[in-house]
């Protein structure tokens, strides 16, 4: 009997046994769950893709070389390194992880998060440096029906919409003229040093004018970053037609928007509800938008955003919409998880009612041993008599 005590080496080792194989069978048991708003996620994310490939037939029709080096999924919205209109430095991998139509879902979640509802009035910012955010925003956008004022930086940083001849504006009204997108930017400044090109070279900062115009939309020209800011703002409510702003968002690190190349480390990338309180250098206009107590979407960081909702950095092949922790998680059958639980704790009490027994069947005895040596003892000593 002593053998098979609670503290004996077989009674462990079944123990560790049965605990490994309810591991298994509860590990084993997971199952996919779609995970809130999976419908408009998944909507959304086939519109980005519509409107990317819409954007790749049209380079193609147009004889636009695309290098299969830094575009190897051939998306057409992966810029050169350099030309005369890029502003800023760009990492190659952000803008191919960016050109994944499933971060439409993220966009989605941010809004939904943020409690915007159909027919808002939502603000945004672009700049040139990442088109496939641009577009997942515009899908987002269609996706839940809201209203959006845009305003767009022109310039871009490395291997983004840096083409002088297709900027980001004309990539826009290709897909506005398509049908696929029914939004599109209404104001435009050149972008890059204090808004007003400084880096840039005249004859960029004039192709980046030409820009502006053939797309006629409104060129927002302030020899200050402050008056920039403030005429964006005055942009924004004006085309709120009196109704307020429920969120802005920003793509990217346009100056206009953060004021100040600070302000995006200090704002966190993703959604914030409720801006901190902060001495910020220049009051961009996503720290105007927060002191509105107007939600912020805050699109930056690319590679953080992606291991959060669980979507692949700079992925080849481009996944298909739907793919990714965005959409479906794995979550533990409860049923199962409730049985090897129950099982596992019925062994451990029969185990431990076991041991009390043995425990007080001990006890019981140790009185009896006593008299009975005792009853010996009185014996041997008669017999010695």
């Amino acid at each position: 009997m002593y053998k098979f005590r609670a503290k004996s080496n077989i009674v462990l080792s079944v123990l560790s046994l049965l605990a490994l194989l309810a591991l298994i069978a509860v590990e084993n048991s997971k199952i996919d769950c779609k995970q809130k708003w999976y419908d408009e996620k998944l909507e959304a994310a086939q519109l980005s893709q519509t409107a990317a490939n819409c954007l790749k037939n049209f380079r193609f029709e147009n004889g636009v070389f695309i290098d299969a080096i830094n575009d190897p999924n051939q998306t057409a919205l992966i810029g050169q390194e350099y030309t005369l209109t890029t502003t800023d430095r760009g990492y190659i991998d952000a803008k191919l992880s960016s050109t994944n139509p499933n971060f439409a879902a993220i966009i989605v979640q941010y809004l939904k998060e943020a409690g915007v509802e159909e027919r808002d009035n939502v603000a945004v910012a672009f700049t040139g440096s990442f088109p496939g955010l641009n577009i997942a925003v515009l899908a987002a956008i269609e996706t839940l029906k809201l209203n959006p004022v845009i305003i767009t930086s022109v310039g871009s940083s490395n291997f983004g919409a840096n083409d002088p001849y297709f900027t980001w504006l004309d990539m826009e009204n290709v897909l506005y003229e398509s049908n696929v997108f029914r939004h599109k930017s209404i104001a435009a400044s050149i972008g890059g040093g204090f808004d007003e090109g400084r880096g840039l070279s005249p004859q960029g900062r004039e192709l980046l004018i030409q820009a502006i115009e053939r797309n006629k939309v409104i060129f927002i020209q302030e020899k200050h970053l402050e008056k920039s800011i403030s005429r964006r703002m005055e942009i924004y409510d004006e085309h709120s037609k009196g109704q307020p702003i429920k969120a802005f968002i920003n793509v990217g690190g346009g100056i206009a928007s953060l004021g100040n190349t600070v302000t995006g480390n200090i704002i966190p990338a993703g959604l914030t509800k409720y801006l901190p309180v902060s001495n910020f250098p220049v009051r961009g206009v996503l720290i105007e938008m927060g002191q509105r107590d107007i939600p912020i979407i805050h699109i930056m960081n690319i590679k953080q955003l992606l291991a959060k909702y669980g979507l692949p950095y700079s992925p080849s092949p481009l996944p298909e919409p739907g793919e990714g922790g965005i959409f479906v998680h794995r979550e533990y059958d409860l049923t199962i998880t409730t049985i090897a639980t129950l099982f596992l704790i019925l062994v451990i009490v029969f185990v431990y009612l076991s041991e009390r027994k043995f425990h007080r069947l001990g006890t019981d005895l140790v009185p009896l041993q006593k008299n009975q040596r005792a009853n010996r003892d009185d014996s041997e000593n008669i017999h010695d008599l």
